[in-house]
């Protein structure tokens, strides 16, 4: 299995991002295109080179419909949520919906999900203990300190019977969360990208799939899965511009290139290509079918 490096920008669907800045100007029209070759080009937006592996099947797939998917490369995560707002492009693809729900509530966009691409999952990794019985009251596990990846981890922790959360705990919790320690484990909030190389210090850890992969951490190795891959909040997601559902063409257009990255070709890309960290999610959702 050919397992490729990922970069941390993969994760942005993990990621929480507050105070986040609006840039560019406001334009009343998608970018969609066509081109003078008779093609329409419909723009991607995107942030880490990783996509352009994930989205290469559906980008052949659509060239055979005369559709030109130019993937939109960002810096930041920041931009996307602004350019599609904005109009410079015409879809996006690099978040999921607790991210779409702040940026929106922060930035006044008017852009919403219409398909869902994948899940990468948060599994519990120990380099000590074979198995979650092992774990004992006293010992150290690591958790992200990001409220997204933070949040996700604890529901991890809860769902492998080490700790119970408050019935009124909100969609991303904290440890102020937590109502009991059923195993008195002591809680260390380590930056995400730092925890594989923490795992020889720590009893186990929660440990984001990006930078498993990267070090070269495999699914089946963990001693607990991750098991919120139901959870829609989770889902990384497609995102258009309002005004644009409302032109059917539109529509149209972009249900082909949901259709086209929701294939055999895209999972074989996840099995083959990844490990097991991309897990396909929400495609049989039609949202753009009123």
């Amino acid at each position: 299995m050919n397992l490729k490096k990922i970069t941390a920008s993969v994760l942005t669907a993990a990621l929480l991002v507050t105070g986040l800045t609006a840039c560019g100007n406001k334009s009343s029209e998608s970018n969609s295109t066509a081109a003078s070759d008779g093609n329409t080009t419909v723009k991607l937006g995107v942030v880490g080179s990783v996509y352009e592996e994930l989205w290469a099947p559906a980008k052949e797939k659509l060239a055979g419909e005369g559709i030109d998917l130019d993937i939109v490369q960002f810096a930041d995560y920041a931009t996307p949520n602004n350019a599609l707002d904005s109009g410079e492009i015409d879809l996006n693809a690099f978040q999921h919906q607790i991210y779409l729900d702040t940026d929106v509530e922060s930035n006044g966009y008017k852009v919403e999900t219409v398909g869902y691409t994948f899940i990468i999952p948060l599994n519990l990794y120990s380099n000590k203990v074979k198995a979650v019985s092992e774990i004992k009251d006293g010992d150290t596990v690591a958790i992200p300190n990001d409220v997204t990846n933070g949040g996700r981890a604890l529901k991890v922790l809860e769902a492998a019977g080490l700790i119970t959360l408050k019935a009124d705990a909100p969609e991303s919790p904290t440890v102020d969360d937590i109502e009991t320690y059923n195993t008195k484990i002591e809680l260390q909030e380590l930056a995400a990208n730092t925890i594989p190389s923490a795992l020889d210090d720590v009893t186990a850890a929660v440990v984001n799939g990006n930078y498993a992969l990267d070090f070269g951490l495999k699914t089946e190795d963990a001693i607990f899965a991750d098991t919120s891959l139901d959870e829609q909040a989770y889902w990384n997601l497609i995102a258009a511009r309002t005004a644009d559902l409302e032109d059917a063409s539109k529509v149209e257009l972009y249900k082909k290139v949901i259709d086209a990255f929701q294939t055999e070709e895209t999972q074989k890309v996840f099995d083959e290509n990844y490990g097991g960290y991309f897990i396909s999610v929400g495609w049989d959702q039609d949202l753009l079918t009123k």
